[in-house]
């Protein structure tokens, strides 16, 4: 594990560098890693041999815990060092699944956890971010204390920590370290892997890129930047793709219409037919029925010469009457006469929320009682949710595949089952979003560039003991989806199984920016991009994509339409049971399989 010593340095220089050793102020060091043992995915490694011996691995482990981070340079930021009041415990014992225990040495930093274990045949080392931690629990006896750690990727691990109060004292760090959320303090800021610089390129899409690869609808669509400083809308991008006859200051009145300023803009053109989907939120109608003439006449172009449009609201009829008591509502028949509104309920929320650690706890049953598990299964009602967001994208692209109608899709703030939808729609239908990076350029274009809150969203996951507030597993629920299609088209998508359970992870907790924050806005005001490794980009890099691609994939143009009957439909196992020693035989399994695959397709052109 390669380990360069840095002075810690402020929060506006993260990365200046010095001579290993050369002290900071409050005495830390800032230590980066070689490239993967860092990985929010990556705790576990194989130490080398040196690190095993004591001697070594409590100069080491010392070295590290004191401090990762630097302070900040404002006095209102608290250092980390006022959380850590006990740095480094010898002979802790650490249990985790398909591990033996381990008995070592355990230190608290800034940002992580790091465990040595000093036994040969061990686990090596363990290295795991604070933000990975969703809650703890503690059992203290006089002479010895047990920390139990919940991880928002659904890990459990245990600590042994000997002495009642170095036990208290690490829990205590671990509690309050795992939950500090000011941004700037988060290790992205502070992530230096060797092979990535700071002067890359941010991102793999943008809406000005977007544009130009469709040359199709330059006749009828314009780049509008009409959001330049995200004075219009705070969630949405500085350029969007809105319909040519619709100048910038017509769009500052339909954006005062719509909730939060989300106007209609494009999101995908089909090529076959020239349709199109479009996304926004809901109408500003209210109880006494406002009208835009702006957002009428918006929506009359895109579909001019077309016999009607669909709209989707991702609410019930119900939900959309009952918006209009606190000011929302829905389109109209009497006013948007040619489109035909379909409703849609899909959960988000809290619901959502509650389905998904109802499902977790399910998981983690351990009674073998096997009607007692489907009933828990069924109960959680999430494979009820992933074939409501799939079939709903499947009426999506049928609209606009089969039918040849172009759609507008929204529900409320039009920033979570709006993105969801469309995103699954768009690989239903466009083999350019099936392939490794334009399925990576879809998700930012969709997700990070579209608003989709994930600071908020992903805060905890399903073991936190905190009051849900607005945490809501959307992006989950997208990636279960996608694996649904994964496997139902096991040679259409040009990427594994292991990039949906990286992104998984990596939206809850990560060494790269991307998910950072809730808005594009937020980032720019941040200088997430200036300051932060692009995980988009770190995937594409020749180790990375070489494991996350498909070597079964073979390019389709065809639509593929997914079957959404109930027993269609899987528990996936790879992310609820990861680790399970079940989910391990079968990672074992598909890895055997894409070595051989691998192997023939070599064979095959020598």
């Amino acid at each position: 594990m390669g380990v360069t010593a840095h002075p810690a340095g402020r929060r506006g220089q993260p990365g200046y560098s010095a001579s290993p050793g050369q002290r900071c102020r409050g005495g830390g060091l800032l230590l980066s890693f070689s490239p993967g043992q860092g990985r929010a995915g990556d705790f576990n490694s194989t130490a080398p041999s040196a690190v095993k011996s004591s001697g070594f691995c409590l100069c080491f482990c010392f070295v590290l815990c004191v401090f990762v981070l630097s302070p900040a340079p404002h006095e209102e930021l608290m250092e980390f060092s006022e959380h850590i009041k006990t740095a480094n415990v010898e002979d802790a014992v650490l249990r985790q699944p398909l591990h033996p225990p381990s008995r070592g040495t355990l230190c608290v930093t800034g940002h992580h956890l790091l465990f040595s274990d000093r036994e040969e045949g061990g686990c090596g080392q363990v290295l795991l971010l604070l933000r990975n931690i969703d809650a703890t629990d503690k059992r203290i006896s006089a002479s010895s204390g047990t920390i139990t750690i919940k991880c928002k990727d659904l890990r459990v691990l245990q600590l042994d920590i000997p002495g009642m109060e170095q036990c208290l004292n690490i829990a205590h760090s671990i509690e309050t370290l795992s939950s500090l959320d000011r941004v700037p303090e988060m290790y992205p800021f502070f992530y230096r892997p060797s092979d990535l610089s700071l002067q890359d390129p941010w991102g793999l899409s943008s809406p000005e890129k977007h544009y130009s690869q469709m040359e199709e609808l330059h006749d009828r669509w314009r780049l509008s930047n009409v959001n330049r400083g995200y004075s219009v809308c705070t969630t949405y991008p500085p350029a969007v793709i809105v319909p040519k006859d619709i100048n910038d200051d017509m769009l500052l009145k339909v954006a005062k219409f719509r909730q939060g300023g989300r106007f209609p803009v494009l999101c995908y053109y089909h090529r076959k037919n020239g349709m199109v989907i479009m996304r926004s939120s809901q109408p500003l109608t209210g109880a006494n029925r406002k009208r835009c003439g702006e957002d009428e006449l918006l929506l009359q172009v895109v579909i001019d010469g077309s016999d009607k449009g669909y709209i989707i609201d991702t609410r019930s009829s119900q939900q959309a009457q009952q918006a209009r008591i606190t000011g929302g509502g829905f389109e109209s028949k009497s006013c948007y006469g040619r489109w035909k509104r379909l409703h849609r309920q899909m959960e988000r929320g809290k619901a959502l929320q509650e389905s998904l650690i109802k499902l977790v706890e399910a998981c983690g049953d351990e009674s073998h009682n096997v009607d007692r598990w489907l009933s828990k299964l069924e109960n959680s009602k999430w494979l009820s949710h992933v074939q409501t967001a799939l079939s709903t994208a499947g009426l999506l692209a049928e609209c606009v595949e089969r039918d040849g109608h172009s759609v507008l899709v929204h529900g409320s703030e039009g920033t979570d089952s709006t993105l969801l939808i469309s995103t699954l729609a768009q690989l239903i239908m466009d083999p350019c979003c099936r392939t490794l990076e334009g399925f990576l350029a879809l998700l930012e274009r969709e997700w990070v560039q579209a608003g989709h809150p994930f600071q908020q969203r992903c805060a905890h996951s399903a073991y936190s003991h905190a009051r849900l507030q607005q945490e809501s597993p959307l992006f989950l629920l997208l990636l279960d989806c996608v694996w649904q299609l994964w496997r139902q088209f096991p040679l259409a998508l040009g990427f594994s199984e292991a990039l949906l359970l990286r992104l998984a992870t990596e939206a809850y907790v990560s060494d790269y920016g991307t998910f950072l924050c809730n808005s594009d806005q937020e980032r720019c005001s941040l200088q997430v991009k200036e300051k932060t490794h692009c995980l988009f980009r770190a995937l594409l890099r020749p180790k990375e994509r070489e494991h996350y691609s498909n070597p079964l994939y073979e390019h389709t143009e065809l639509a593929i339409w997914p079957s959404v009957h109930p027993q269609s439909l899987q528990l996936w196992r790879g992310f609820f049971l990861r680790w399970t020693q079940q989910a391990r035989h079968l990672e074992e399994a598909q890895e055997e399989i894409r070595n051989m695959v691998i192997e023939w397709g070599r064979l095959a052109l020598s």
